[in-house]
């Protein structure tokens, strides 16, 4: 290979063999707790290696027994190419297993619904009778559907961690977009609203809305209706027969089952105020611990017991557990340092002052804890924290920000708060323009510019005046 010498070779191998485990750390770091416990739950179905630790020992346990415990410790250390002290990284500032006060009024419990999301694709995967590359290529792919419906990592990387290629994570990709309901694992609204089309029963306007989706989407989506007519030589009538189609489609067709109602939330973290400084609590108590199975690390060990292909399966399955154990345990740590983080930018709403809010981005805590703003992403999205005053999604606490006359940064939420009164206190017989609430807003002390408080607006659902006018 000129120009690249085996130093580089390695160091590259190196790096593409760690991109499944990164992947993995990636998928558990987005799930929310009740998702977390189901994950665990089918991982110690499929994978024999990994097992729950048990209540711990009485302290009266036998010497005997402890000397059995230190030479299996012992065993286990001398596994070719496995270090498994490195199963859980040092982290000194975070306890492995922290013990959460469950009788904290505030911490609401409840169970995972019957029916989740994954549940329900699980079920009908079975009957797709799948080999087991598919399997897996399908596993994954279900295990990174978000609230919503979408494929949220590129089927790329699934089919790189997998083995497979591209095309063919492809195949079990479009599989899993039409089983029910269709449109599950779409990249975006254009496919999802392609897979529903599809399962429809044909006729004219169904083929019309086909069209009308994949070939003109960017027209319809920004309503240049006009456009599409000339494009497609149709008449008004055959558009709006296309359209009414589109308009019964469902743009998040994960919704269904996740529960909108705040007060069944469970929370990820718990954070409460001891002296001067505030305790972070990771609610993971149901989630069970996990470990490798011994008594494969020692059939591991007596190698005249195993033919190769027996002993290269347990590799992968010990190598796959390792990975698992210690995404949960990333998961944690990573969550601490990014709650933390948050809470040392937002002090003062901590403290109790709920409209001290400040102006925060992403970016801000990625540069903060040194991650990546994919990464905190990943962190924020669907996770929520148990405070004093109530359960908060952590995206709560991110927001734009502007300067007000004073020079004082202001948190876009404090603008929108101020935006939705004034129109909740309009005449609606005459509704202020944009225009209007723009000058209002200045007038108030916040400078937002007209297109500004449309975009406000628009993000709130608020309709334009003309829609807010009542007789």
């Amino acid at each position: 290979m000129p120009g690249i010498n085996q130093h580089q070779v390695q160091k590259l191998s190196q790096e593409l063999r760690l991109a499944p485990q990164q992947i993995l750390q990636s998928t558990i770091l987005q799930l929310n707790t009740l998702a977390l416990e189901a994950r665990v739950n089918q991982e110690l179905e499929q994978n024999p290696i990994l097992e729950e630790v048990e209540s711990e020992v009485p302290q009266q346990e036998s010497e005997e027994g402890k000397i059995e415990q230190e030479a299996t410790a012992e065993e286990e250390e001398k596994i070719d190419d496995f270090d498994l002290e490195d199963i859980l990284p040092d982290n000194d500032d975070y306890k492995i297993k922290e013990e959460v006060d469950n009788t904290r009024e505030e911490v609401r419990r409840v169970q995972p619904s019957p029916r989740g999301l994954v549940d329900h694709l699980m079920d009908q995967i079975k009957m797709l009778h799948l080999d087991e590359k598919e399997q897996r290529v399908a596993n994954e792919i279900i295990w990174n559907i978000d609230d919503k419906g979408y494929l949220s990592i590129p089927i790329e990387n699934i089919a790189y961690a997998v083995g497979v290629s591209a095309d063919f994570a492809e195949k079990v990709l479009h599989k899993i977009q039409h089983l029910d309901p269709p449109g599950l694992g779409a990249r975006n609204l254009r496919e999802c609203l392609l897979a529903q089309l599809e399962e429809l029963p044909q006729s004219e306007e169904v083929h019309d809305a086909i069209i009308l989706i994949e070939k003109h989407f960017n027209d319809f989506a920004n309503k240049r209706f006009e456009k599409i007519m000339k494009s497609l030589e149709w008449d008004e009538k055959r558009l709006e027969r296309a359209q009414e189609v589109v308009k019964k489609l469902n743009p998040k067709p994960g919704a269904t089952f996740s529960s909108s109602d705040n007060s069944y939330i469970v929370p990820d973290l718990i954070v409460y105020k001891m002296g001067n400084d505030f305790v972070i609590e990771v609610n993971d108590t149901n989630i069970p611990e996990l470990r490798i199975n011994r008594k494969y690390i020692e059939m591991l060990s007596d190698r005249k017991k195993l033919n190769p292909e027996a002993k290269n399966y347990l590799k992968k399955k010990i190598e796959t557990a390792k990975w698992f154990i210690q995404a949960i345990h990333q998961r944690r740590v990573t969550m601490v340092k990014v709650m933390r983080a948050i809470i040392d930018r937002q002090r003062e709403f901590f403290e109790g002052n709920e409209k001290a809010l400040k102006p925060m981005v992403l970016r801000d805590i990625a540069e903060d804890v040194g991650m990546d703003i994919s990464t905190i992403s990943r962190v924020t999205n669907g996770k929520y924290v148990q405070l004093d005053s109530g359960v908060y999604e952590l995206k709560y606490f991110f927001s734009e920000g502007i300067k007000s006359d004073t020079g004082e940064e202001i948190s876009t939420k404090r603008v929108k708060e101020k935006l939705k009164e004034l129109i909740d206190n309009e005449d609606k017989r005459n509704p202020y323009s944009d225009e209007q609430l723009s000058k209002l807003l200045k007038e108030a002390g916040y400078p937002v510019a007209r297109r500004t408080v449309a975009k406000y607006r628009e993000q709130m659902n608020i309709p334009v005046a003309r829609l807010r006018r009542s007789l």
